[in-house]
């Protein structure tokens, strides 16, 4: 998917400075859900949860590509993602892990969303945080199962 952004040449290096941070910060928890979730598929308990953790981390990894065009287009620079947070090593513990993370992730895009001028990076961002939000239903849902 090809994003297309009202971003003239001119207006490139004045990008505000916050909303470039907190897009890098959001590429940054894609990555690192990204792996994460990889890890959580591969200890899931059964054949649900696995494959709902797949259908999750595509939505990561689609998230991750978006925010990566944006930034570029942006900055004129592509990102250079890090893993922030690492994903427990129980899958217990993991759920937990990303329940929480989906939930703050939520506000944070809804956050970005407001700080955008540009219709299109709202768009995503709100988009991405009803995707998130979904995610951590899931996540909330294995929660209860395990118990």
């Amino acid at each position: 998917m090809e994003i297309q952004l009202y971003v003239p040449a001119y207006f490139r290096p004045s990008a505000d400075a916050a909303l470039i941070g907190n897009i890098a910060k959001a590429i940054n928890g894609e990555y690192s859900a990204i792996a994460c979730y990889e890890q959580l598929a591969r200890m899931a308990p059964n054949e649900e949860e696995r494959n709902q953790i797949v259908e999750i981390r595509k939505d990561e990894i689609r998230h991750f590509q978006t925010f990566s065009q944006i930034y570029t287009l942006l900055t004129g620079r592509h990102p250079a993602p890090q893993i922030v947070e690492r994903c427990p090593s129980e899958y217990k513990a993991g759920i937990h892990f990303a329940f929480r993370d989906e939930q703050e992730t939520v506000d944070f895009y809804l956050d970005i969303a407001d700080q955008a001028n540009d219709p299109t990076i709202k768009q995503h961002f709100k988009r991405a945080s009803a995707d998130e939000q979904n995610h951590a239903v899931w996540f909330l849902y294995f929660i209860t199962k395990a118990r």
